[in-house]
């Protein structure tokens, strides 16, 4: 009886330190400001969709996430337990967890994964630390829920020191992988390298291995590739852009890039062809502060006061369309762009004015890519009087 007694005296202490915990992150979350975005023009009913990540902080002492989503504000404090144990996922990868539990056990990198009507597949570079790595590889049929997974040896192995997953696509019941690898030179020198693995998943094997890019250099020379932000990370796309970026590391100063040197190339899984982008046509800086959905790519440019988002077809690599959006533009502000179901959403906020950053209200303008007509047009406004100490730091922007 006793022993009982006390496992009950155990279980009720339990409950009430979870119950007063709750308690005090409610009372705790409570007296923290609310931001929502005042409607300056349009509907607010274009919200909806909105995912805003950022951060609450006051001076150095104070540092809270929280998200707004359709026009509410949630603090990582309010989240259940459950909620915080798991992170903070992409939308994307919510869905598919929600959609195909099974399946997405232990997946969550978005760019491991490819999604049609049909299937849904995953490769993922797995090593445990000695000079083995495997892929990862899985496909599940939608229809009948049926899964196929497996390991396989990453092909040359032996010189690779590290490869990271950058994209997946399945062209003609083929998967394709795109990596970039860090590889052993055994020498001074370093080399990096863009690879493309064809992955036969019927029959379980590394059809072929293909070497895209490869750069090698030695200190202080610098070289890295980078892609632009991937609008659609899960969906069928036929093209993807990288950036070939090659500089010098001085000592006594920043990273200076060799801009006759670097580059701008884009691959056709279809055709299998690497080529050069023509830099009168997409500038290096307009490519990589883009982003692209495998069809188009948008670059967000300041021009004559207003900002602009250029559409740059990828297949002609020709300038389809030039929209000037109806925001004032700032040097100083941080700009974070989305374009999805035919709108640009554009966000500003992170002003910052000799290193010191500003407390000043974020805008959100939402627009119709084609036309730049404004569909909606806000800004963030907050429900306690006291909050002028606090500052929102945006973090990203994502569309439902």
């Amino acid at each position: 009886m006793k022993r009982y007694l006390c496992s009950i005296i155990i279980g009720m202490v339990v409950i009430l330190s979870i119950g007063t915990y709750y308690v005090k992150v409610a009372s705790s979350a409570s007296s923290l400001p609310k931001y929502t975005f005042k409607t300056l023009e349009g509907s607010d009913k274009e919200l909806d969709p909105v995912i805003i990540n950022a951060t609450l902080q006051n001076g150095s002492n104070f540092y809270e996430p929280l998200t707004i989503e359709s026009n509410t504000t949630t603090y990582e404090s309010e989240k259940s337990y459950l909620e915080n144990l798991t992170g903070r996922q992409g939308h994307e990868i919510e869905r598919l967890v929600k959609e195909h539990r099974s399946f997405m056990r232990g997946k969550d990198s978005i760019s491991s994964l490819y999604e049609d009507d049909d299937f849904l597949a995953y490769a993922w570079v797995n090593s445990d630390g000695k000079m083995e790595a495997k892929f990862d590889i899985g496909l599940l049929e939608k229809k009948d829920e049926e899964e196929t997974s497996f390991q396989i040896e990453l092909p040359n192995q032996g010189r690779i020191m590290n490869a990271d997953v950058r994209d997946v696509q399945l062209v003609h019941s083929k998967l394709q992988v795109l990596t970039m690898n860090d590889v052993n030179s055994n020498n001074e020198k370093q080399t990096k390298e863009v690879h493309l693995y064809t992955i036969d998943v019927a029959n379980k094997k590394v059809l072929s291995d293909k070497t895209l890019v490869s750069e090698s250099f030695t200190y202080p020379d610098q070289v890295d590739f980078e892609m632009p932000i991937d609008l659609t990370p899960s969906q069928p796309n036929n093209m993807v852009f990288i950036s070939l970026i090659k500089g010098v590391n001085h000592e006594d100063g920043p990273f200076e890039e060799k801009l006759k040197e670097s580059k701008l190339l884009s691959y056709n899984y279809e055709t299998e062809k690497l080529e050069t982008v023509k830099k009168e046509l997409l500038s290096l800086d307009m490519a990589r502060s883009g982003y692209a959905d495998g069809k188009n790519l948008y670059a967000v440019e300041m021009k004559s006061g207003k900002y602009r988002i250029k559409t740059f077809d990828l297949s002609s690599q020709t300038l389809t369309n030039d929209t000037e959006l109806d925001i004032a533009a700032n040097k100083k502000e941080q700009d974070f762009a989305a374009i999805k179901n035919g709108r640009v959403y554009f966000l500003l906020g992170n002003e910052v004015d000799q290193d010191v950053l500003t407390n000043k209200p974020a805008k959100l303008l939402i627009a119709d890519i084609k036309t730049g007509k404004t569909l909606y047009k806000g800004e963030t406004v907050i429900n306690k009087k006291n909050s002028k100490s606090f500052e929102l730091i945006i973090g990203e922007l994502k569309i439902k």
